[in-house]
């Protein structure tokens, strides 16, 4: 994801004993996300052993503007369920994405994972973790075609493999047109987009706004308008249920917690240089995980010419995900990320 309203006012804090800083709320969050770090397994889905056969999944990604999509990788390595086969960048500097992945996935010892680079686009966007993609450690040369990648891996394993689309669709698009037939063996698209009864939010005090454009889907519209018409199942997890605030209490539990991704992750939080994190991208990889952390309806979605994601009537042709439950979904992300 990109160039969204991440941040919102800190609420205020309390300082307790020993210079600690909580604040009310927060402060519960942090005891329950230790507790669930420590004693995973009494959490019913939350359990780092898989529990039969590994979905098998590749992750199209904007790594390197916002700082969501490094969280939501960072949760699909720590998730057993998922048998990453790959992860493609897409949008802008694609191979500089590229290389963000090499050294991220170096540093959590998983260089196994393929990473696969997308066609270059002309966009004025910043990428915020530039340095951290330029450190020069683990990169690769050079990576193979997104497209290709993702071809070979559909004909090698047909109706078996979820894409988990997590950045503007230039790749999606790119593989409709190359392929559609190929395209329609997915066994599903997962993806973070859209806005369906909400746009974004800046504060949660705030009444809900009106529907926008969102992010992924305005920056390629015909793209997406072919992905609703492809035929594949596709999973929706719109703003309506991804506005997911990573507040301060939050990020110093997982920050504190000296593992190799912990480590990148605060690296690359703090080359975003911004304060509170939105995790939109992260609720797109824990439906993949647990579909009851994000449940889904039917609608029949018309992507319109300006971006909108439109209700209409009709046989569906997505299922969507219009409300979830952020401490359900933070208890089931930090005792994920944070474990040990």
């Amino acid at each position: 994801m990109n160039v969204r309203s991440s941040s919102r006012p800190e609420v205020p804090i309390f300082r307790i004993g020993l210079g600690l800083s909580f604040n009310c709320v927060s402060g519960l969050i942090l005891l329950c996300a230790i507790c669930f770090a420590a004693f995973p397994a009494r959490c019913p889905g939350q359990t780092l052993k898989a529990a039969g056969v590994p979905q098998k999944v590749i992750i199209d990604t904007d790594i390197g503007d916002d700082i969501d999509d490094a969280f939501a990788v960072a949760l699909a390595l720590r998730s057993p369920e998922l048998q990453i086969l790959g992860i493609t960048t897409t949008f802008g500097d694609t191979e500089t994405r590229a290389r963000l992945l090499d050294r991220f996935l170096g540093e959590a010892g998983r260089q196994d994972i393929v990473v696969a680079a997308g066609t270059p686009t002309q966009t004025p966007n910043h990428l915020t973790q530039r340095r951290y993609a330029e450190g020069g450690r683990f990169a690769k040369p050079s990576h193979v075609s997104a497209v290709d990648y993702t071809l070979s891996q559909i004909q090698k394993y047909p109706n078996q493999i979820t894409l988990i689309a997590i950045g503007p669709l230039m790749n999606v698009g790119a593989l409709i047109d190359r392929d559609n037939e190929a395209f329609r063996r997915l066994k599903r698209v997962v993806l973070m987009g859209g806005s369906i009864e909400r746009g974004y939010s800046h504060s949660v005090y705030e009444p809900p706004p009106e529907p926008q454009p969102e992010w992924n889907i305005l920056n390629d519209i015909p793209s997406a308008q072919k992905l609703f018409a492809s035929g594949v199942p596709i999973y929706v997890m719109p703003l309506d249920s991804t506005q997911l605030k990573l507040d301060e209490v939050k990020r110093s539990f997982l920050f504190q917690q000296g593992t190799p991704i912990t480590d990148s992750l605060t690296l690359l939080y703090h080359q975003w240089g911004q304060e509170t994190p939105t995790l939109f991208d992260p609720m797109a990889v824990s439906f993949a995980v647990d579909s009851t952390l994000c449940p889904v309806q039917p609608m029949r979605i018309r992507v319109d010419e300006k971006g909108f994601t439109r209700v209409e009537a009709g046989p569906s042709n997505a299922n969507v995900c219009l409300h979830s439950d952020p401490e359900t979904f933070f208890r089931f992300y930090l005792s994920r990320v944070a474990a040990r």
